[in-house]
């Protein structure tokens, strides 16, 4: 199946060319300690990665639950599933997990598969689809009776900076914009819960996985980079779809740099994280 014979359920904001995937890549390097710890594995389940991107957390949590291959990763974009597979072998682990290429709304499981897995996890994935409770709703049925369905993703109104960049708050409400004229939700993050419960499952837990820093952290540099490069590489859609002036727009970047040599710049921001669970009754 090539790509164009992929639906399309997807709306992507961001690419795929290199400089992105490494913006991708250091963002994974950020997130995945916490995340692997709210995830509590013990060792040992069969793991479904819906929408890995380059598997990077994939093979976080294949080499957490250990005992060979039980992590299946499915991820829709060929580019970053060869890329996925690349990174896999350049560290030793492409056998630890196992990689396909496939669909949200139509998970890619043979028939024997489906409801089998212990976790079914999603990250950074439903901001970008039109239907993200049918997302939520494959991901139930692929687990086990009293399997966890685990969702993370972004509510872009929570992003705070102090002192405020002028012109930021703008441009970020521009970008905010930009995804709702895709058919997208970039208010998502709010709503997992619910989402957990209308697909069927019993949601069981919420939380927030903190992405902020402040200047004089180690990480401060990384994250700020991270939030102009969002920024830059949305800028033609933005300017096409949100109706910003291009003068505003690079008036706000060169503010964000300006801000990010101040001694007290503060960045905060967090993503959502629920849990919930099949129940004991069958799931259809």
């Amino acid at each position: 199946m090539n790509d164009q014979e992929l639906p399309q359920w997807s709306n992507y904001i961001h690419g795929t060319v290199p400089e992105e995937q490494s913006r991708l890549s250091r963002l994974n390097d950020l997130l995945n300690e916490e995340s692997l710890r709210e995830l509590s594995l013990q060792g040992g389940e069969r793991i479904l990665d819906v929408g890995c991107g380059l598997a990077q957390f994939t093979r976080v949590m294949a080499r957490a639950v250990g005992c060979g291959p039980r992590v299946l990763g499915i991820e829709r974009d060929r580019d970053q599933l060869d890329l996925a597979r690349r990174l896999a072998g350049a560290a030793g682990e492409s056998e630890l997990v196992e990689l396909r290429q496939g669909d949200a709304l139509a998970l890619p499981l043979r028939a024997e598969e489906w409801g089998t897995f212990d976790v079914a996890h999603t990250r950074f994935l439903l901001e970008h689809v039109s239907d993200p409770l049918a997302v939520a709703r494959q991901m139930v049925r692929a687990v086990r009776q009293g399997g966890r369905i685990v969702l993370a993703d972004d509510d872009h109104d929570v992003l705070r900076l102090w002192p405020e960049p002028p012109g930021l708050a703008s441009l970020w409400q521009a970008y905010i914009r930009s995804y709702d004229r895709l058919g997208n939700d970039p208010y998502v993050g709010r709503r997992l819960v619910s989402l957990l419960h209308a697909a069927g499952a019993v949601p069981v837990r919420n939380t927030w996985i903190f992405f902020g820093a402040c200047a004089g952290s180690p990480d401060f540099r990384a994250i700020v980079e991270n939030l102009e490069k969002i920024l830059v590489g949305a800028r033609a859609l933005i300017l096409t779809t949100a109706h910003l002036d291009e003068a505003l727009f690079d008036q706000a970047i060169a503010a964000l740099r300006e801000w990010s040599a101040l001694p007290d710049a503060a960045f905060w921001f967090a993503t959502c994280w629920a849990e919930g669970r099949r129940p004991g009754a069958t799931v259809n």
